[in-house]
């Protein structure tokens, strides 16, 4: 289950300037209970509605070796019910109201939601407190609900050439690391996952000192206080296990990704490198670099070379551990990947030969502003954007003291966060999608 378009946004938001000088960029206010529940309220009361999210700092990444798609099938089980709300009652229940809920899991944190007009706000936190330690489940659900994931693993991974292209290239790119398995997990790791399995999971990491509730909306922390001490503030803290994740081994030897599959239209090559989280510097360097139809990149393949068709870079800053920035093309009719590729590889040693410009860099600010302003309107994405970032280890400054962090970035920043990971860093992944190629005829015999 994903937030796919909102969590697009989230990301794009990490390389959006605020307004200089701006002491706090959305008015969010925190407080943590005496059972270690980090509350994160974020005032928005252009109408009477609020999204209420519980994030716990779990997720892919946290799974033994063996127990791939865990942290994902366990956010499944939690649609099964507890005694107090029977299976199908809690999204019954949301529908009623008139609202949506769902839940997504990343590597790094599994997340709940429901989007519903202020007055029903109590209810689902009533509800969702329940099932943080009330869940129960049965061999039959479990079992059905196995054979969920796997159709859901066939229809998103298996049939789209697109996902099992990203899935082998995370694969190559993070050796010996979480992040080169699959959230969803590996199909025969699947297919042996066990209630006992999934109880453990439960029992261990979901629990009030390791979650975080965000309400988003037309609400106040003083009025929230009372509520999530009410339903939230009574469940007991607990033990937690350490987060320890090996260091993804390093790559000192090129690798390239080959995919070719009869339902691709148009190919595509991406060179990936690992990354560090969390740099104001290689967001805007994304931006510049490969953010728009007026970027470096694509000016400089699509209109200018017209060698491809599009063309761009991107970078994730939230991410628990070492994350990825990726320079991607598609080849305009006629033209052979090995020629792309090289001018892609031209264009990476002109940024890093003559670095960025004042310009550029000052346009990369301007064009931004406006969908931060935006972004700054939305219900459920600033919601989004703080658990994202607290799930994966950020402080509440991260979020609203960087507008001011951005406007004070120099092109040396720029600069140097360019050398770091495309000259100093580790040698890139390339991945080349590919249409399949004609099946050929068997020879004709000849007949005398």
């Amino acid at each position: 289950m994903k937030l796919k378009v909102l969590i697009i946004l989230v990301c794009c938001l990490f390389c959006l300037p605020g307004v200089a000088g701006a002491k706090s960029t959305f008015g969010s206010e925190t407080f943590t209970l005496e059972n270690g529940l980090q509350v994160v309220v974020i005032p928005n009361h252009r109408a009477p509605v609020v999204s209420h999210m519980v994030w716990y700092k779990f997720g892919g990444g946290d799974e033994k070796p063996g127990e791939s798609g865990v942290a994902h099938f366990l956010e499944h089980l939690m649609f099964k019910g507890t005694a107090k709300v029977p299976e199908g009652e809690f999204s019954l229940a949301v529908k009623k109201m008139g609202g949506s809920e769902n839940a997504f899991t990343t590597h790094d944190y599994t997340a709940y939601y429901q989007n519903v007009s202020r007055d029903r706000l109590e209810k689902v936190m009533e509800m969702e407190a329940d099932r943080m330690k009330n869940l129960q489940l049965s061999e039959e659900q479990v079992a059905s609900e196995r054979q969920v994931v796997i159709e859901e693993r066939h229809q998103r991974i298996d049939n789209t050439p697109q996902a099992k292209f990203q899935e082998q290239l995370m694969a190559a790119l993070f050796v010996n690391h979480p992040y080169g398995t699959p959230v969803i997990g590996w199909l025969h790791e699947i297919k042996e996952l066990t209630r006992e399995e999934a109880l453990d999971y439960y029992r261990r990491w979901y629990a009030p000192n390791n979650a975080i509730l965000i309400v988003s909306g037309d609400i106040t922390a003083e009025e929230l206080k009372p509520l999530a001490q009410k339903y939230y503030g009574v469940i007991p803290q607990q033990a937690l296990p350490e987060r320890r994740r090996p260091r993804p081994a390093p790559i000192t030897v090129e690798h390239q990704i080959i995919l070719q599959d009869p339902r691709i239209g148009q190919p595509t090559v991406m060179k990936a490198y690992r990354a560090p989280r969390g740099s104001d510097a290689t967001d805007l360097l994304a931006e510049i670099f490969g953010g728009a139809a007026t970027s470096r990149l694509y000016k400089g393949l699509v209109v200018d070379q017209k060698l491809a068709v599009g063309a761009g870079a991107d970078y994730d800053a939230i991410s628990l551990n070492d994350t990825t920035f990726s320079v991607y093309a598609t080849p305009a009719p006629g033209v052979a990947l090995p020629v792309l590729e090289a001018a892609i590889d031209k264009e990476i040693a002109r940024l890093l030969d003559r670095g960025v410009t004042l310009e550029e860099l000052k346009k990369a600010k301007s064009r931004t502003l406006a969908s931060f302003t935006y972004y700054r309107d939305s219900l459920q994405g600033p919601a989004l954007l703080f658990g994202r970032t607290l799930a994966s280890g950020f402080d509440m400054d991260y979020v609203e003291n960087r507008p001011a962090r951005v406007e004070k970035l120099t092109i040396d920043d720029i600069n140097d966060a360019a050398d770091a990971i495309l000259r100093s860093g580790d040698v890139p992944v390339t991945g080349v999608l590919l249409p399949a190629p004609p099946k050929s005829q068997p020879a004709k015999k000849e007949t005398k």
